[in-house]
């Protein structure tokens, strides 16, 4: 698996680190974890070595599905920004308030007017 390595396969540390390989050395590997961002690693700590098609999912989040056509005119733009301002106002009556309220204050105050629920005795 190691030696399918070349520079620019994708690969998964086994600390779970994906990387592109940049230099293969004898005992140690070079790898860009960010761009312009370089670590050198020994070879056994090559994890997998990925397909371009894995890499991309995995790391760009690239998928094999289409993205819907652009319209060639702004008549199908007006349908969903009607459908956005109905959404927003569904969304604005679900609010749910987070706010105290004075009932359950009143409701957690000890009815004896002790906080610790002891009693007068010395």
């Amino acid at each position: 698996m190691r030696n399918e390595m070349q520079p620019g396969t994708g690969v998964r540390t086994i600390g779970g680190m994906y990387a592109t390989v940049k230099e293969i050395g004898d005992e140690t590997v070079l790898l860009e974890v960010a761009p312009g961002v370089h670590a050198v690693y020994a070879k056994n700590a090559i994890g997998a070595v990925l397909s371009d098609e894995e890499y991309n999912r995995i790391v760009h989040g690239d998928t094999e599905e289409e993205l819907p056509a652009v319209p060639d005119d702004a008549s199908s733009l007006t349908e969903s920004t009607e459908a956005a301002e109905a959404d927003a106002a569904v969304a604005e009556d679900a609010k749910i308030d987070l706010g105290k309220k004075d009932e359950a204050e009143d409701a957690a105050a000890p009815k004896d007017g002790k906080a610790d629920g002891g009693a007068d005795t010395k």
